[in-house]
């Protein structure tokens, strides 16, 4: 697991976290942000987005664990807590409220959510290139990270055009 420093490194090398504030690192992790108020009812599930975009570099894998916080209030995770090497996006927290009160629970903008730690993965780059590659991104945010990808995969133009297709496809910008 990748500690503070190298997540700092990581960082101003390949803009692993954006924005990435110094003060949400948390130990061996950083904590990210939700992007929009989320109210959940009772039994209610949602899709909650971080504001940060995150690129996993192409030798990292990332990991997703809930704020204990959330947990005490009777929101549980449901998704995968896997983020693949090479994914670039925002990320889709999805949580349902089992709170034992049956009351709403509501999470704000900029709330402290999920923790995401970096672990290194050895062997090639195998660059994530499902449908899900620029979530919740718009057109300036993908083309400002396009550089990077061109950096660190030797077989972006290829790379490219399965992006781009899937995105014509599935359109989740």
């Amino acid at each position: 697991m990748l500690g503070r420093d190298r997540l700092i490194e990581l960082n101003k090398k390949y803009r692993i976290l954006d924005p990435f504030v110094e003060s949400q690192l948390d130990g061996d992790g950083y904590i990210l942000t939700v992007g929009e108020d989320t109210t959940l009812q009772y039994l209610e599930h949602q899709n909650v987005i971080s504001k940060e975009i995150v690129f996993t570099p192409p030798d990292c894998v990332a990991y997703l664990t809930a704020k204990s916080r959330y947990g005490r209030m009777g929101l549980s995770f449901l998704n995968a807590a896997k983020v693949h090497s090479g994914f670039v996006g925002r990320l889709a927290l999805e949580i349902v409220n089992l709170s034992n009160d049956r009351r709403p629970i509501t999470i704000k903008a900029g709330d402290h959510f999920m923790h995401i730690e970096f672990v290194r993965r050895e062997g090639a780059p195998s660059p994530y290139v499902g449908e899900y590659q620029f979530q919740y991104m718009n057109e300036d945010e993908i083309k400002s990270y396009l550089p990077v990808l061109k950096q660190v995969f030797p077989n972006f133009d290829e790379l490219s055009k399965i992006w781009l297709r899937k995105k014509l496809n599935h359109g989740n910008y």
